[in-house]
């Protein structure tokens, strides 16, 4: 069977969404929204999650400077308690895309579900992020944003190693979870945050 997914080519009206940080304990999910500018190509857009931090923070300036237009949005950890991660995810997919200075005609989204309510019709693509170029420029500044905001949080919370694991749920992070209880960047809805909880 032919399944076989084709990019499609090019706009300056076509907008990229991806998102990172929806597994980690603690910080925001981060979402990026991006129209790329075909007369201004980027060499080496892909999935973020294949490039080396070095290549990210390159690739990250490209797009910051050649992109038609772009936007980061965060949903911080109260707010992704008080929803459920899905629901701040789309409601970040949903904020990022309606706070572009232009109106895309099509939003191409990394996943298999939509947002509702956005300015544009939109398309669901499984591993979007390998597959559309401005998907994985999406994807770059998500996660370039998203790893820089941890750097910050590690300084005003050093005791939890944010630097080195970002948030998510490595055996460092979950034995200083335990040592030291949650800070306010923790989503006290995951179930290993809620169990460190302390009255």
């Amino acid at each position: 069977m032919f399944d076989a997914y084709q990019a499609l080519t090019p706009a300056a009206d076509i907008a990229g969404v991806d998102e990172a940080g929806r597994g980690p304990l603690a910080g925001p999910v981060v979402v990026a929204a991006v129209i790329l500018d075909p007369a201004q190509p980027i060499d080496g857009i892909a999935d973020s999650k294949a490039l080396t931090p070095a290549r990210r923070a390159h690739l990250y300036e490209a797009i910051i400077e050649r992109a038609q237009c772009w936007r980061i949005e965060c949903v911080e950890a109260d707010e992704i308690d008080r929803l459920n991660i899905l629901q701040a995810t789309l409601q970040g997919m949903r904020r990022s895309v309606q706070a572009l200075p232009m109106r895309p005609t099509l939003v191409l989204i990394d996943g298999n579900r939509l947002p509702t309510a956005l300015s544009a019709p939109a398309r669901a693509i499984v591993r979007g992020d390998a597959l559309e170029p401005a998907i994985g420029a999406a994807s770059i500044l998500a996660k370039v944003a998203r790893d820089r905001l941890m750097q910050t949080l590690h300084q005003q919370h050093p005791q939890y190693g944010f630097d080195l694991h970002k948030g998510y749920p490595t055996p460092l992070h979950l034995d200083r979870l335990r040592q030291h209880g949650p800070c306010p960047a923790h989503r006290r809805s995951y179930a290993p945050v809620r169990a460190c909880l302390r009255d």
